[in-house]
């Protein structure tokens, strides 16, 4: 055991049973959840983290009834057929000495389909179904199969059960005044709101058994109007408790908040305080949870004593042996999460199968496989922006002779820019990670070596890596002295004047405006946080939902796009929505369906509309899309050298970073 994390590898005692660690799997919708044919690919996904030193996993949501799923025919756990089709995943999790429980949840007004219900017929603004008001029978019916489901679950060989009672899914519908508007037996005061968890509690334990692990999900910080107060969040753990829980889990926010809990610029365990607060209340363990991406992170929690478990569920996507590697006392082994969320969380709510930016492994363990290579070669591959590393570690691993080449004297290409960018800190992790393999893995790497053709030649086979370089458009006047590349304006921002013009409102316009707005260094500090989006720390205001403090922008700053579409339509899906809000907070102008007519000492002229006018800036940034470098393809071609592109260099399309490190790693395990 390493002596470094002693709270978080020491067991924890649950009466009935034993956890080896403090360590929980957080449950996330992974897709493979939902059909049958799955659970194999499944089973393999959660046994890589039992494998991996995970104490106790939570799986993805499972619906106790139809009225309950989260799309049509979305996972559901309510007849003996779904029961027998999951036991591949509790057999895989229990071979690897491991425990699994399953999640059952309810999305209520969540449901994305005509059948739902909730504790009264109020719409949710991220929804267009309206859900129907649960009657009485209703009620009683959907405790019954809560209590069905658990049982079910007991029979496919789950441990135990997460019961989902936050994030704004039904039990959280019943538990807040902003949606339960009833005046019967299950409205009004918190006893009442609080009846309907309470008694899926105990009769989930009574369908059970007194040896069955039973976890609540509490929403503990609602974050929205109309949320709990804290006197009540109490209230309802403690009724959970008594009603026979085994372990009371953090819940922070609804989906509807308009405070980002989960996003990269979210503080390291942002959120701990509130578990903390709780913890003296109950006298069964509380688990904090969200932004816990590293075991440092995680010890302090354990240490001080703001909990009894910690979970995670990202960083283990991010890396399966994140508990191992800290056993063993090399964190910086881990592959850790930059809750990027770009291949989990946006897969998720589009429907598609889960995975990870930084682990394109993770979900794919039956497809992506690491096996030796046959015939070990000579490899080059060119160029060392994530793609290129990604690509040269992972055929080293498999046993290839692999050169990086560089032409600049650092690691990173585009990741170097993302660590500039306030609340993107977390990149420096990968980059730290990624150099970590390529010593481990024995890659050869030559910085400040531009390959060239007669080089290339002398290897079995060539991964052009190149990237990617800015595109200048065709606008008179680009070549004035105040227009800067965004490569340029991000790594030297004090050449960006107090005005500025973006031209171009993708990824990296929103990075470079939120570069040029912030007037802190870094974002990551988390009184600052909570001020900016409005989060009460004192816990005295209900939900824990204040006004917001945000800052203003030291500069005066345009972000500008020719289509007149919403800026920041093609940003990711759980996070675009925080960069807008964060950026119309600081009072940046966002302006689509602009056409540029020229730039010059007056500043940038353009058309909006039918109107013209001259913005009086001192510098204009070229954000404008890439252009891929690839220039040493068609003398490669020309010598017969086997060559394969991937990334910017294959794609330069919307800088995309998971794209172009899954493509190395499927590149790396054919070769």
């Amino acid at each position: 055991m390493s002596h470094a994390y002693p709270h978080l590898l020491e067991p924890l005692d649950l009466g009935f049973t034993q956890l080896s660690n403090r360590v929980l799997m957080g449950s996330m919708h992974v897709g493979l959840e939902d059909r049958a044919r799955d659970a194999r690919k499944l089973g393999a996904y959660f046994a890589a983290r039992a494998r991996g030193g995970v104490s106790l996993a939570v799986t993805g949501g499972f619906a106790p009834n139809r009225e309950g799923w989260l799309f049509p025919f979305a996972s559901k756990m309510s007849t003996t057929g779904e029961a027998r089709a999951q036991k591949p995943v509790t057999d895989a999790v229990h071979a690897e000495g491991g425990k699994i429980a399953m999640q059952i949840l309810h999305a209520g007004r969540y449901s994305y389909h005509p059948l739902s219900v909730s504790a009264s017929a109020v719409k949710s603004p991220i929804n267009p179904f309206k859900p129907r008001q649960m009657s009485e029978k209703r009620i009683r019916q959907t405790i019954a199969d809560y209590a069905r489901s658990a049982q079910l679950a007991r029979e496919a060989g789950y441990d135990g059960v997460e019961i989902m009672g936050s994030e704004g899914y039904l039990i959280n519908q019943f538990t807040c005044p902003r949606v339960n508007q009833r005046d019967d037996d299950w409205g009004g005061p918190i006893e009442n709101r609080a009846r309907f968890p309470v008694e899926i509690v105990r009769a989930v334990r009574e369908a059970c058994g007194p040896d069955f692990i039973i976890i609540y999900r509490l929403s503990m910080l609602d974050l929205v109007e109309g949320g709990n107060t804290w006197p009540e969040v109490v209230f309802q753990a403690k009724a959970i408790e008594a009603a026979g829980a085994t372990m009371i889990n953090t819940g922070i926010g609804w989906h509807e908040a308009r405070v980002p809990t989960i996003v990269t610029s979210v503080p390291r365990a942002a959120f701990g305080f509130v578990t903390e607060k709780l913890r003296p209340e109950v006298n069964i363990p509380v688990v904090a949870v969200n932004r816990i991406n590293t075991p440092e992170v995680a010890e302090d929690l354990l240490a001080r004593g703001a909990c009894d478990m910690v979970s995670l569920a990202r960083p283990l996507l991010a890396d399966p042996d994140f508990v191992n590697k800290a056993a063993a006392g090399a964190p910086e082994r881990i592959n850790t999460c930059i809750a990027c969320n770009q291949a989990c969380l946006d897969h998720s709510f589009q429907l598609k199968r889960a995975s990870c930016l930084v682990n394109p492994f993770a979900a794919h363990e039956t497809e992506l496989l690491r096996e030796p290579a046959t015939q070990p070669k000579r490899v080059a591959v060119v160029g060392a922006g994530p793609a290129g590393i990604v690509c040269a570690f992972e055929a080293a691993a498999r046993g290839h002779k692999v050169t990086l080449f560089e032409k600049s004297d650092s690691l990173g290409g585009q990741f170097r820019l993302a660590m500039r960018i306030p609340g993107k800190e977390e990149f420096r992790e990968t980059m730290r990670y990624f150099e970590g393999r390529l010593a481990e893995t024995g890659v050869e790497v030559r910085l400040g070596c531009a390959a060239d053709v007669e080089t290339l030649t002398a290897f079995d086979e060539v991964v052009l890596a190149t990237g990617v370089r800015p595109r200048m458009p065709a606008i008179d006047g680009i070549d004035h002295p105040s227009v800067l590349p965004y490569v340029e304006a991000i790594m030297q921002p004090e050449k960006v004047g107090r005005r500025v013009a973006l031209v171009g409102a993708g990824g990296i316009g929103f990075d470079a405006a939120e570069l040029f707005s912030s007037s802190e260094p870094t974002t990551l500090h988390p009184e600052a946080w909570y001020a900016e989006w409005g989060v009460d720390a004192s816990l005295s205001a209900p939900g824990g939902l204040i006004a917001k403090q945000a800052h203003v922008s030291p500069r005066e700053i345009w972000l500008l796009q020719r289509k007149s579409e919403s800026l920041g339509k093609g940003l990711g899906k759980t996070s675009g929505w925080v960069h807008r809000a964060s950026l119309r907070d600081r009072g940046v102008h966002m302006l689509g369906g602009v056409h540029y007519e020229r730039i010059d000492d007056e500043g940038l002229h353009v058309t909006v509309g039918d109107q013209y006018q001259t913005l009086a800036v001192d510098s204009v940034v070229i954000c404008a899309g890439q252009v891929s470098e690839r220039g040493l393809a068609d003398e490669l071609a020309a010598r017969e050298v086997p060559t394969h592109i991937v990334g910017g260099a294959h794609e330069a399309a919307e800088l995309d970073a998971k794209r172009a490190i899954r493509q190395a790693t499927e590149t790396a395990l054919r070769i």
